[in-house]
């Protein structure tokens, strides 16, 4: 079976053409670096995904911060993990880089803040 694809690792955008038995990547065309076959490879046998997304902040200069992964995924994990990290509230002032919520969903990666929020003055 040959699936198509188009590689969103670099700049070039290839188009690939993927040859596959089974769950079994026999050949991949179309790329033009190295990271397009292992593109193509992650996401036939094991789709992965890096999310962003905000949570609330008490007593800050803004009522949100934003949150992204500190690496990515399974693609099916995606709406669990926003669920748990959107349960999260901080309380300012938040930094960036700070652990939100740590070992999200037991997948080994970190929901970091990726935004400065003050404590307010009020």
């Amino acid at each position: 079976m040959i699936k198509e694809l188009t590689c969103i690792l670099c700049p070039n955008g290839c188009d690939l053409k993927i040859t596959c038995e089974g769950r079994s990547v026999e050949n991949v065309a179309g790329n033009r670096c190295a990271r397009g076959e292992d593109y193509a490879v992650q996401e036939l046998l094991s789709p992965q995904r890096n999310i962003a997304t905000s949570v609330l902040v008490k007593n800050g200069t803004l009522p949100l911060a934003s949150v992204r992964l500190t690496g990515t995924i399974p693609k099916d994990s995606i709406f669990d993990a926003v669920k748990a990290i959107q349960a999260v509230t901080l309380t300012a002032p938040v930094a960036i880089g700070q652990i939100v919520l740590a070992n999200v969903l037991g997948l080994g990666v970190d929901a970091i803040a990726t935004r400065v929020v003050d404590a307010s003055c009020l």
